[in-house]
């Protein structure tokens, strides 16, 4: 676990269960479809049970765009929310998927804002079935959380951000990439 403070939140990166964890909103790993899968995605249905599907298919027909997240319920999660983020397919020769990567980790924090969350939870958005080098992932989820914290007011609801990073392979990417974004002061 590697844990760094900026702009008095709390960032830490931890190996584990995203399903297992508690805190007010849980970032799940979606298909533009809101259709539920493989992965987070679908451990997050399975544990936090049929109302989160419910809900996704009565608000957001449509589903949700890549870049983009929705909230839901957390049904039988230890969270008030889940934000279904969506991140892109990777590409080598797309150049939008980076800002979309990007634009994916920025709403979820947006919305947690606008929800008054103390704490969010992410997975590693994209580097699953949609292949996203890990790396580079990282090191864009770290800065965008960086540079969203950046154009927050000194006062507002958010204390904790968790990595719930499930391999060790993945957490220790998750981890060098804190250290060199976000060094020890």
């Amino acid at each position: 676990m590697t844990v760094r403070t900026y702009r008095k939140v709390q960032i830490e990166t931890v190996l584990g269960d995203i399903t297992e964890q508690t805190a007010d909103a849980i970032v799940n790993a979606a298909n533009h479809h809101l259709a539920g899968g493989g992965g987070v995605d679908g451990a997050i249905h399975r544990r936090g049970g049929p109302s989160i599907m419910a809900e996704t298919a009565a608000n957001y027909p449509n589903g949700c765009p890549t870049g983009s997240a929705v909230p839901t319920g957390a049904g039988r999660l230890n969270a008030k929310f889940v934000f279904h983020a969506v991140a892109p397919i990777y590409s080598p020769g797309r150049t939008d998927c980076p800002e979309q990567l990007r634009s994916a980790y920025y709403r979820c924090l947006s919305l947690a804002i606008e929800k008054k969350c103390r704490s969010v939870a992410f997975p590693s958005l994209g580097t699953g079935a949609y292949h996203y080098p890990l790396t580079e992932a990282a090191t864009i989820a770290i800065s965008t959380v960086r540079q969203f914290l950046d154009t927050l007011p000194d006062r507002n609801s958010l204390e904790k951000i968790i990595f719930v990073l499930f391999d060790s392979q993945t957490c220790q990417v998750f981890e060098r990439t804190l250290s060199e974004i976000l060094p020890e002061s």
